[in-house]
């Protein structure tokens, strides 16, 4: 179990846990006792590379009076964030992996609730699918920055712009000026770059609250799976996402109104565990 203390100018020692799903890593704590308290600074120093812990957001497992537990995630910059679709995998893997010994989750998390299925256990590494919320619209919009795209909410905002090579990108800059541009400088929003072939997605993202490239992004490969369907007319499809951390499939269905039944499935691996001195 964690150890948690009151700071009172005090080092307090916390046991956390390293998890990632397809390259996206997040910080795990359990606190079911509530012990720990996730104040914007001291989120923000343990996510840091270089002086904490490192990693895209830090998670915490929390008990729900309903159901088998809930989620708070955070990003890097230590702000309590929007739902994390590969998140929302690994605390899946990180129930289990703290006593609650089940292999079918129903959680919630910030956007509402959500169902999990560990497929596949191997060593610290399992198969996780999620269920995400439906998604009412993929919007078509202007040009933010000078980009056509497209404007998906799957539990996160995401902006998607298709690309010819978008390996050749420049991620960072060119997502940094939609993120900030006029249309979503005051709430911000996740910019996804796609490349398709046939079924398969190549997708590079930039962040919100990590402010830089992730190497995957859960709910951005669900809006752009989403995209993809609205553009080809599709009514329903199993996609296969190149995330640059790994591959993640994406299940979906277009109803009257919107899109449902959507999974997002993919790896989940505990890498480490430890303790840190704050």
């Amino acid at each position: 179990m964690p150890f948690f203390a009151n700071l009172n100018g005090e080092i307090v020692r916390i046991n956390f846990y390293k998890y990632e799903g397809a390259g996206n890593d997040f910080i795990m704590i359990d606190n079911r006792t509530l012990g720990f308290v996730p104040e914007i600074a001291l989120v923000n120093r343990m996510c840091d590379r270089h002086f904490g812990i490192g990693a895209d957001g830090l998670i915490l497992l929390e008990n729900d009076p309903e159901f088998d537990f809930s989620m708070r995630y955070f990003n890097a910059d230590g702000n309590e964030g929007s739902m994390c679709g590969n998140g929302g995998r690994c605390i899946a893997w990180f129930a289990k992996n703290s006593g609650i010994k089940k292999s079918k989750f129903t959680f919630n998390a910030i956007d509402g609730l959500h169902k999990a299925a560990i497929l596949q256990e191997t060593g610290n590494e399992s198969i996780v699918k999620l269920k995400m919320i439906d998604v009412d619209e993929v919007k078509k919009m202007g040009k933010p920055e000078s980009y056509q795209g497209h404007f998906v909410d799957t539990g996160s905002p995401h902006f998607l712009v298709e690309v010819d090579d978008v390996d050749g990108l420049d991620v960072f800059n060119e997502g940094r000026k939609i993120r900030y541009s006029p249309a979503f400088k005051e709430v911000g929003v996740n910019v996804n770059f796609i490349q398709r072939k046939q079924n398969e997605i190549k997708i590079r993202t930039y962040e919100r609250g990590v402010e830089n490239e992730t190497l995957a992004c859960g709910t951005g490969s669900v809006a752009a799976a989403l995209t993809v369907m609205f553009l080809d007319g599709k009514l329903k499809a199993l996609i296969n996402i190149k995330a640059r951390g790994g591959d993640l499939k994406v299940y979906a269905q277009k109803a009257k109104s919107g899109y449902v039944d959507i999974w997002l499935e993919g790896p989940a691996k505990c890498v480490f565990k430890g303790e840190i001195n704050i």
